[in-house]
């Protein structure tokens, strides 16, 4: 029985992106391997109490238990349909054509102007970045390719 728990928790703990479930995960594994609270909570640098915690989260409910109900944290400003206007603006739009001076390129700083003049709604770079990243979206640097160039020079060089 516990094999098979340590092999789902394996499983669970390859699958998920998440680093506090991660370490959910992992401190469960360890106590089905024999390793004590206090032992791991040292290993993890995590309070004694919580690997209780999450053991007995664990015991009633199995992995479902270790999920976190709630992200931490302040909850989202921007709503469910604004980040779909949001997503829509950046795959189907280019700065020029919302009235920015920036004609083809999107940047994080223009996305969070383009944000507080739609939704008067003010996010740092950084907050636009992990909106983008919860979107699905993905950092690209634009790379130039020269009209002119000699492909065949290129290629030797």
């Amino acid at each position: 029985m516990r094999k098979k728990e340590i092999h789902q928790l394996n499983r669970a703990m390859k699958e998920t992106h998440n680093k506090r479930l991660y370490k959910r995960y992992l401190a469960v594994r360890l106590h089905l391997e024999g390793h004590g609270f206090a032992e791991i909570s040292r290993l993890l640098g995590l309070v004694r109490q919580t690997i209780s915690i999450y053991w007995h989260k664990y015991q009633e409910k199995g992995l479902d238990g270790l999920r976190m109900e709630r992200l931490p944290g302040k909850p989202p400003e921007l709503t469910e349909e604004q980040h779909e206007q949001l997503a829509e603006l950046l795959m189907d739009k280019q700065p020029a054509d919302v009235g920015f001076e920036a004609r083809y390129t999107w940047t994080l700083p223009l996305i969070a102007s383009w944000i507080k003049r739609e939704f008067g709604i003010v996010y740092s770079v950084r907050g636009v970045s992990k909106i983008l990243r919860r979107l699905g979206f993905s950092f690209t640097k634009a790379t130039y390719a020269l009209a002119k160039a000699d492909k065949g020079a290129q290629s030797t060089f």
